[in-house]
């Protein structure tokens, strides 16, 4: 069963009764009932909430309860860029069941049916996925950042792209993931970016989360999206973001037998909450 955390009357995050227990230890910070998670009454602001959060994630970290710690805030608030209801550490975003904002880029080389995607491998020191392909570009929005300026800084950081290529990129809309993980429930929105590259073009990885790249047609995007092991398998966020070009693009028929099928995946989890 899952409860919200709800605040002002709208449901920001989703917690398991085994979370929303560990909760019950912060009575100063949290009133946890049976059907929902609220704040104490006292904590009526964004800030008070935001640095209430601080000693409790604090806390549940030295408990081991997450598997990545970033120094980075997210803000949580019901839709992307209005006033945050409270900030919390990007790492323990899932626990909590908050919605996320991601930006991810299809890296594009060619036209039509010759196109080719390129895919990053993940460090095997990253806390998740460690050594899955993905986007070649992605990454989270972090509190008060804008969708261009991530998509720039993460170009960058992950593949060697300067600003000025990177400001090419085409928005191409945005999908959604629901999924429960072993650290909680992702709940995030991607915002889909294809970028045109050369083919001269070689990515170099700044920050060291990226070990290596593969530059693949079509029909090989489509071949490892679609496997579930081995030392190829892609990110879910990867495989929805691929699956939407190669959707978007024709790649796969219309009149193909699981067309409808892949065409509602790509939407998968979506919700209101």
């Amino acid at each position: 069963m899952a409860r919200p955390l709800m605040v002002d009357g709208v449901a920001l995050g989703w917690l398991d009764d085994a979370r929303a227990a560990q909760l019950t230890r912060f009575e100063t910070v949290f009133r946890v009932d049976e059907d929902r998670v609220v704040f104490a009454d006292r904590l009526r602001s964004s800030d008070d909430r935001s640095a209430a959060l601080v000693d409790v994630t604090n806390a549940l970290r030295l408990r081991g309860e997450f598997p990545a710690w970033r120094d980075e805030l997210y803000a949580v608030a019901p839709s992307f860029g209005t006033a945050p209801a409270f900030l919390i550490e990007r790492g323990a975003a899932r626990w909590f069941g908050v919605r996320t904002w991601a930006v991810h880029v299809n890296g594009v080389v060619g036209l039509g049916a010759e196109s080719q995607l390129w895919f990053a491998r993940r460090s095997l020191d990253k806390g998740i996925d460690p050594g899955r392909l993905d986007n070649l570009v992605g990454g989270g929005i972090a509190a008060g950042a804008r969708v261009d300026e991530t998509l720039i800084k993460e170009a960058w950081e992950e593949a060697g792209i300067d600003a000025a290529v990177a400001r090419s990129a085409r928005p191409a809309g945005a999908v959604h993931v629901r999924r429960a993980l072993p650290d909680g429930l992702e709940r995030e929105t991607i915002f889909v970016h294809d970028l045109a590259l050369s083919r001269h073009f070689l990515p170099v990885n700044q920050d060291g989360e990226v070990v290596e790249y593969q530059r693949v047609d079509l029909h090989e995007a489509a071949r490892l999206i679609a496997s579930e092991r081995g030392p190829d398998e892609v990110t879910i966020d990867a495989s929805v973001v691929v699956l939407d070009f190669l959707l978007r693009h024709g790649a796969i028929a219309p009149d193909a037998d699981e067309y409808l099928a892949l065409e509602a995946l790509r939407f998968r989890g979506a919700d209101s909450t």
